[in-house]
Parts: structure tokens; C-alpha cells; sequence
């Protein structure tokens, strides 16, 4: 009551920005007659006005109260709903650009149409973000009719759909789509090589609906699409039946789980390798010499695989694939794949099909995605828990909206059992009681594999209910629906961003579109509906006197936010719910997080076989837990965002620079400008500057020249002419390279030339970005050893990389001068070929889960880009394996930087005859 008094006096910010929002909305309130006055043409007709007005100089904001009032009165006539109040306080927050945290069955859906229609009228095209295709379908169908009715044009983007219909979807004035779908479209736009092959425009605005769960949940690990390297997954078999021996031993590993690491031991490594002698798989050496690194890689993530991933829990294995679950939503996650080999690992656990291991081609996290919107907002029922996180990472607000109607949902305090068999009897038998008194119960779980536990408690009991989870994803949506009529029974894996409220007495709406499918008599269906909506009331009224959703959860999940979540299901507009938590010392939070001296307190309060402890102090112990845990998944993302922020900055740079060569129809200037560069660096090489002519190393010269340009050059006549010096000689051999691309152009056409100049610009920064972004892979999984010198891992990454990006570009330099010196016309018409650096069925769309890592380590085989669309084949002259002659470099043609120099050495090109530097 004090601290209620004390807020009414001493405002927080959060009612402070609540009021100057509630001030706007009488004015909108105000407009409400004169536009339920206008007929439905001239509604519509507003959207012309509207966006008229803002092309003569007006700003949304002018438009605001205008636009959220034509949106109400549309929303009115098309889908029977009017916006309450604090609905338009949620639209003017999102249209701000925060987060608008509004409880569960609020009407987050309905608010959106505000600020997205308001954001539309300037033709610049909104996303709504979602966090499954159904849910991006189901709103663009709902949600859109509102549009449609105001005269926008409405697209949705999901996993079928080609180029084609995704450019037309993405045209639309407001387009929904789930976050995979638009961050990997936005990394294949740019692996394109004609901007009219893009899909996505400009970026503008987006919402993003289930904001904690697509921002924090999921931010941990990047999207990643990667193309194929070489294919080891007999050598993942081989390991995998080593390992699986080894892991029937505890002794032999080292397992963290609050870290979720583990780690061979002495006595384990040297067993793992003399099995894998035993087993032919060790030929040499012992595991841990240079040449057998592979092999330990291979042997810690069957490790991994076998000791810290379980089946059930973290995937399920489907129709011989190996799937992942959504440990935040209980979700199948179809396409996306552990990275450094782990996934392989659980295929070869599993004995399905070992799928081969991928490269990175293009890789970008949430975080960096999101930040590029120019405006981002955000809706979800939970969101303050983490808004330090928010403003932080992504600069947003957080704006804690009011319900329209008080919560007066029970919320008891958990009851904690010694183990889990007793809490499972306890959770049984409330489940009972609550049923026989026609209450509904959804009960939550955090894993498939204890949401099947309970199920078969329940049927062992003769208790008739519905199960939830990534098994049967494809019911999902009815089950929720009619999750509150009486007596329902449902068990649900997760309850994070289901998308379906759950009504006292049933859903009408499911209930009426399962029952009229297929009747067309008007008279029947009129029949059916007064039959349902009678039976939907009478079972509101049942369930509301028996108390409402009981909502029980079985586990604590690590982040409160899921809980409320959960809880949130029950009570919403006014209703009554009730909550409870059921516990137990055996649960993973209470067992690895919770304090060490709980289990002592416990005893201390009493607590024997069979019976609960409720008491205030458990609760605040296991918040402290789940702050715990919380603020370490908190520095995780912070930590990955740090790493890709350099990273990012590169990628903004050559995915910039990519899109003008694509733009830019002669780029024979930035070519001649590489050559120029590429051939002083080499000069400098050998010819020291202000050196004596006899130390000038021109036999060398003149074989560098020939292994790039192709040609030999009287570079050793030229040396020794009168006179001449360093300057003097590069300026000749410039001269000759200039001359040998003119006369190209001149055999070859100018228009053509031209083509052929941006093609290889083109491909060859694509594959330098390419194999950077693998080096950076590498360099990311080794930096942290640096912290033992007492270096910083992440100001050495930044410099290391700095260095790399440097490197890439002078490699695009040598080899896009060296391909197009040695250029040649097939005289075949070639086949088109996709307008993709890979072809589409060779390419991964990859976002692996938290802890995997990112990128994707292992041996990676040379990728050659496909070329472009067009007439046009380019070739190189490259000398085949006979014709190589160690001592006489002019017969290498064109080297590899990172294959092995053609000299004999044993050394890197890079690191020998192909150093530049």
C-alpha cells in the first residue's frame, strides 16, 4: 500500500511516458464519430488523402492521430473489433520505435495495424516480424483485411516460396515474415550478381512480434549459409563407435553442465586413442600431433554428442533427420543445423544419415540484422525482465503497458518435493481436482521428454488430455484454442510464442471454422453457429465460477520471462486464473544453479518424503538462480555481438562495395586501379626502392609477372638499360599490362570487355570474402587461448582481423588482375546457370544453437563460383598437373594463395613464392 502511495506521488519514468501518452488519446477518441459517419469508399479513400498530405511536407506525426482513428473504425467494420484505449498507447509506443510490453490476450496483433498503417502511407514498405510461418500467414490473413480495406497491398514471406514471388511479396506496402526468412534473404540478396536478381528493398521499419524471443532468445548464434566442403562422414561413423564405448566410463571425461562443457581426461584421451589404433583410424603418430588435429576435433564432438545433447530433449530424430528443438519454445527448428561438425556427431550417434560438413559463405547474428532498420520496434507480454538488454544492444525502450481490464489471476507460491517422482504424484493429483470441478489446466514443461512423462503419468491414471509439444507441431494451434473449455486437460512443452489465446469455454472462432468447413447451406450454418456460441457461453460461465485456467508448471525454466510467460496464459481481460509451480530438488535449475546450501535449508524447514515446502524464501532463491543464469546468457550475446560487431563492420563494407560494382556498368577504372597497385606491391618486392641496380632481383620479377599477367615481359633487358630506375621500370611495366587489356578490348568489344571486367570483380570478391570469412572462423575458436599471455582475446581478434581484411583486399587485387589478364571467349554457347555464387540445392541455411559455436570448422575443399547469367564463358589458362615444372615458376598458371606451393617446399603459396609482402 506504501509503495502504491509512494508511485502515485513520485512517478517512474515508465508512468511518466504513460501519461504523455494517454493525453493523445482523447484526440483520437474525438474523431471517432466523424468517421464511423463517412461510407466505406471514403474510409478507404484517406489512405490517398494521407499520403498526399505527407508528399506536400507533412510528418507522420502530424498524421498520427488521423491514421490510428481511421484504423480503429476500420478494424471495426472488417473484422468486428475496436481498439481499446490502451491499445492505441501501445500503437503510439511501437510507432516511436520501442517496446511495447503488453500482457498475454491484450490484443498484440490488433495494436500493430496502428503504427504499421501509419508507417505504410509513406510507400517505403514496413515488416512485421514474426516467429513461425503459421503465425506470419495467419496475421497477414487476419491483420490484412484491415489493410486491404484502407486500400495497401499486403505480402507474407515463408520457407516455399522462388525469387520471384519473394520480390513481389517484399514490393508490398507491409509485408510479414519470420526473422530466419528475412535475415537469410538479406544475406542471399547479397551473394547476387544483378541488382535486379534481389528480393528485398530498402530497409524502412519493422515490428517484431515476440520481441524477447526473436531478439534475446535467439540472438545467441548467427544465420549462417554455407556451401558444401569435403565430405568425412565416414570418419564422424568411425569416431562415433569409439565413443560411444568411451562414454560407458565416467572416469575417462570431465563434464560442466552449468558451462556445458566436457573434456577427455588423461586416462580417457589415451584410451579414445588406442581404440582408434585398434580401429584403423589412427594410422601415425599419436592424437595429438599436428597432422592427426583433425581426429581430436572429430573425437570431441561425438564427446559432446554424447554427454551433453539428449534425444527428446534438445532434438528428436524425424523420417531419418536429425531435428532440432527450440529450447525457448519447444519448436522443431527445420533447416537449421549445429555447426564445427556437433550436428554430424548426433547423425552419427543416431545412425541416420551423416550429412557432409558445410564452409560459411555468409554469416550475420540478429543483432547486427535488426540494427540495420533505420526504425525497429517491439511487442511481447514480457519484455522488462530484460530491459537493460534492450537499450543496451539495440538502443529501445521499454514501455510497460497497462491491461484494459485488472489481472486478478492467483499467483501461489511453489511448492518444492525432494524429488521428481514425488512432484510428478503432486502435479497428478492436482490435475484431478481441478477437473473434477470442470476447471481447464495447462500444464508447462521445459522438454519434450518431461511433457511425455506427465502424458503417461496421466493415462496410467485414465485422465483423457492433449499434448503439446514439437511432435505434433501441426495441431498446435487447435490444441491451444481449445485449451479453456471445461475439464480440458492440456501439457504444453513451451508456451513462448504460440500465437493462439486461450478462452475461457473454448475459442469460437476455431471452434466455428472446424464445424462450418465444407457446409454450404446458409440456413445450417446459421444453425451451427447459435448452437456453438450458445455452448461457448454456457462453457465460459462454468469455467469462470470454477476458478478459471489453472495453470501448473512443472520446472522452473532459467529465465523468468518464460515463466510469466506461462503464467501469463491464465487471467487475461479480467478473467480469473490461478498459477502454481511445482518443484522438486532434482530439477536442472535447482541442481546445477540453485545455491549449494538449499538443499540444507530445505531439511531445515522440514521437509520429509512426499510432502512440500511452501515458503517465501524458496521463491526468492530460485529468482536469485535465474538471475544468475540470466545475467551469463546476457554476457554470452554480449560476447558474440563483440566478436561479429568487427566482422560486421567488414561485411557492411564489401556487401556496400558489392552492390555499387553491380550498379556500376564500366568498372574498368577500379580495375585498372588493382592492377596499378598490385604491380607497384610487386615491384617494391624485388626492386628496392633507392637500391643498387645489382641487388634488383629481375629474373624474379619477370617470373612474378609472367605467374600473374601471363606474358613475358624483357623486364631483366629493361633493368639493365642506362640510367633507368625503379620508378622508370614500373611505369613500363605498367604500361605493357595497360596495353595488353586494351588490346582485349579491342578483340573482345568494349560492351563486352566491360561485362567480363564486373563479372570477375564480382566472383573473385566473393570468393576472397568467402575464404576471409573462413580464416576469421578459425581465428574466432582459437583467440580465447590468448587470455593466458594476458592478452585481451578481443582486442587481439580486432587486430588479427584488421590484418586478414587488409590481406583479402590485396588478394582480390592479384587475382582479379591475374584472371583477367588471362581471359579468354569459349566459342560454345554456355547454359544459364542460377544468378548464384553456389547453386541454391548445394547452399545451408544455418542458425545453430546457443553453445555450438559459429561457422563451421573442419577440411574445407576449394569452391568455385558459379557464374552469372549471360552468353558470355570465361576461362583461364591453367597449366595441368604434367606440365608443372618445380624450378621454372612461368609454368605454374594460376596458384591457389592457400594451396600448397607448386616449388616443393611444403610451405603455403602465400607463405613462399606467393608472398607479396
Amino acid at each position: 500500500m506504501f509503495a502504491s502511495l509512494t508511485r502515485a506521488v513520485f512517478p517512474n519514468s515508465n508512468d511518466r511516458a504513460l501519461r504523455a501518452y494517454q493525453r493523445r488519446v482523447p484526440k483520437i477518441t474525438a474523431l471517432e464519430p466523424a468517421m464511423q459517419a463517412l461510407p466505406d469508399d471514403a474510409l478507404a479513400a484517406k489512405t490517398v488523402e494521407f499520403r498526399d498530405r505527407l508528399a506536400q511536407g507533412e510528418k507522420l506525426d502530424d498524421l498520427l492521430a488521423e491514421a490510428f482513428a481511421v484504423v480503429r473504425e476500420a478494424s471495426r467494420r472488417v473484422l468486428g473489433q475496436r481498439h481499446f484505449d490502451v491499445q492505441m498507447v501501445g500503437g503510439m509506443v511501437l510507432h516511436e520505435g520501442k517496446i511495447a510490453e503488453m500482457k498475454t490476450g491484450e490484443g498484440k496483433t490488433l495494436v500493430a495495424t496502428l503504427p504499421v498503417y501509419l508507417n505504410a502511407l509513406t510507400g517505403k514498405g514496413v515488416h512485421v516480424v514474426t516467429v513461425n510461418d503459421y503465425l506470419a500467414r495467419r496475421d497477414a490473413d487476419w491483420m490484412g483485411q484491415i489493410y486491404k480495406f484502407l486500400g495497401m497491398t499486403v505480402g507474407v514471406i515463408v520457407h516455399d516460396l522462388d525469387d520471384l514471388q519473394r520480390r513481389e511479396q517484399y514490393q508490398c506496402d507491409i509485408t510479414y515474415g519470420t526473422n530466419n526468412e528475412f535475415g537469410f534473404d538479406y544475406l542471399r540478396d547479397n551473394m547476387r550478381y544483378r541488382l535486379e536478381d534481389m528480393v528485398q528493398r530498402d530497409f524502412n521499419f519493422a515490428i517484431v512480434d515476440e520481441v524477447d524471443s526473436i531478439l534475446i532468445d535467439e540472438a545467441r548464434t548467427p544465420l549462417i549459409i554455407s556451401g558444401p566442403a569435403d565430405d568425412s562422414s565416414d570418419l564422424y561413423r568411425q569416431v562415433d563407435e569409439v565413443i560411444k564405448v568411451l562414454v560407458t566410463d565416467p572416469e575417462t571425461y570431465e563434464k560442466d553442465e552449468k558451462l556445458r562443457t566436457v573434456a577427455m581426461t588423461e586416462p580417457g584421451a589415451e584410451r579414445v586413442e588406442d581404440m582408434m589404433r585398434a580401429a584403423g583410424v589412427l594410422t601415425e603418430g599419436n592424437l595429438y600431433d599436428i597432422f592427426n588435429v583433425s581426429l581430436v576435433h572429430h573425437a570431441q564432438q561425438s564427446l559432446r554428442a554424447h554427454t551433453l545433447y539428449s534425444r527428446d530433449v534438445d532434438y528428436i530424430v524425424r523420417n531419418g533427420e536429425v531435428i532440432l528443438i527450440d529450447e525457448f519454445t519447444g519448436r522443431m527448428m527445420h533447416g537449421r543445423r549445429f555447426s564445427e561438425g556437433l550436428h554430424q556427431a548426433l547423425e552419427a550417434k543416431e545412425h541416420v544419415t551423416v550429412q557432409p560438413e558445410n564452409q560459411t559463405l555468409a554469416s550475420i547474428t540478429f543483432q547486427n540484422y535488426f540494427r540495420l532498420y533505420p526504425k525497429l520496434a517491439g511487442m511481447t507480454g514480457t519484455a522488462m525482465t530484460e530491459a537493460d538488454e534492450f537499450a543496451e544492444i539495440y538502443k529501445l525502450e521499454v514501455i510497460e503497458i497497462p491491461t484494459n481490464v485488472l489481472v486478478i489471476r492467483n499467483d501461489e507460491h511453489d511448492e518444492v518435493y525432494r524429488t521428481a517422482a514425488e512432484k510428478y504424484e503432486a502435479v497428478a493429483k492436482l490435475i484431478d481436482e481441478a477437473r473434477s470441478r470442470n476447471q481447464p489446466v495447462l500444464v508447462g514443461t521445459t522438454s519434450i521428454e518431461k511433457s511425455e512423462i506427465i502424458s503417461e503419468l496421466l493415462k496410467s491414471k485414465h485422465v483423457p488430455h492433449a499434448v503439446l509439444n514439437a511432435r505434433y507441431h501441426e495441431q498446435e494451434s487447435e490444441i491451444v484454442a481449445q485449451a479453456g473449455a471445461p475439464g480440458a486437460v492440456t501439457i504444453a512443452t513451451n508456451m513462448a510464442g504460440r500465437g493462439t489465446d486461450i478462452k475461457l469455454g473454448g475459442n469460437l472462432e476455431m471452434r466455428l471454422r472446424k464445424e462450418l468447413d465444407g457446409i454450404t447451406d446458409e440456413a445450417v450454418r446459421a444453425a451451427i453457429q447459435e448452437k456453438v456460441q450458445t455452448e461457448i457461453s454456457a462453457a465460459h460461465e462454468v469455467v469462470k465460477e470454477a476458478g478459471g485456467l489453472l495453470v501448473i508448471g512443472t520446472e522452473r525454466h532459467e529465465s523468468r520471462r518464460v515463466d510469466n510467460q506461462l503464467r501469463g496464459r491464465s487471467g487475461r481481460q479480467g478473467d480469473p486464473g490461478q498459477s502454481r509451480f511445482f518443484l522438486s530438488l532434482e530439477d536442472d535449475l535447482m541442481r546445477i544453479f540453485g545455491s549449494d546450501r538449499m538443499g540444507g535449508m530445505l531439511q531445515r524447514l522440514g521437509l520429509q518424503q512426499g510432502e512440500a515446502i511452501v515458503h517465501p524464501w524458496i521463491n526468492k532463491a530460485l529468482e536469485k538462480a535465474q538471475k544468475k543464469v540470466e545475467a551469463r546468457n546476457f554476457d554470452m550475446r554480449k560476447n558474440v555481438l563483440k566478436y561479429d560487431d568487427v566482422m560486421n563492420a567488414q561485411r557492411k563494407e564489401v556487401y556496400a562495395q558489392r552492390k555499387e560494382f553491380m550498379r556500376t556498368p564500366d568498372v574498368s577504372e577500379t580495375i585498372a586501379d588493382m592492377r596499378a597497385e598490385i604491380l607497384a606491391t610487386m615491384v617494391r618486392l624485388r626492386v628496392p626502392e633507392k637500391g643498387l641496380t645489382e641487388n634488383w632481383q629481375l629474373t624474379e620479377l619477370a617470373a612474378d609477372l609472367q605467374r600473374v599477367l601471363g606474358v613475358d615481359l624483357p623486364v631483366e633487358q629493361w633493368g639493365r638499360e642506362e640510367g633507368i630506375d625503379e620508378s622508370a621500370l614500373e611505369e613500363r611495366i605498367e604500361q605493357a599490362a595497360t596495353q595488353l587489356s586494351a588490346d582485349k578490348e579491342q578483340r573482345f568489344g568494349a560492351e563486352t570487355m566491360h561485362y567480363i571486367e564486373r563479372s570477375i570483380l564480382i566472383q573473385m570478391l566473393d570468393t576472397v570474402w568467402k575464404e576471409h570469412l573462413y580464416a576469421l572462423d578459425h581465428l574466432r575458436q582459437g583467440i580465447g587461448l590468448r587470455a593466458y599471455g594476458q592478452r585481451d582475446p578481443l582486442n587481439e581478434y580486432k587486430s588479427e582481423a584488421f590484418v586478414l581484411f587488409n590481406f583479402m583486399l590485396d588478394e582480390l587485387k592479384e587475382r582479379v588482375t591475374g584472371m583477367l589478364a588471362r581471359v579468354e571467349i569459349a566459342q560454345e554457347q554456355p547454359p544459364p546457370l542460377p544468378p548464384m555464387p553456389f547453386a541454391a540445392s548445394l547452399m545451408q541455411e544455418v542458425h545453430p544453437a546457443a553453445g555450438s559455436g559459429f561457422g563451421e570448422a573442419g577440411d574445407v575443399g576449394e569452391l568455385e563460383p558459379a557464374w552469372s547469367e549471360g552468353a558470355v564463358m570465361i576461362g583461364s589458362s591453367r597449366p595441368t598437373a604434367g606440365s608443372v615444372d618445380p624450378a621454372n615458376p612461368s609454368t605454374w598458371g594460376t596458384v591457389g594463395r592457400n594451396a600448397a606451393c607448386p616449388c616443393g617446399s611444403g610451405k603455403k603459396y602465400k607463405f613462399c613464392h606467393g608472398r607479396i609482402i
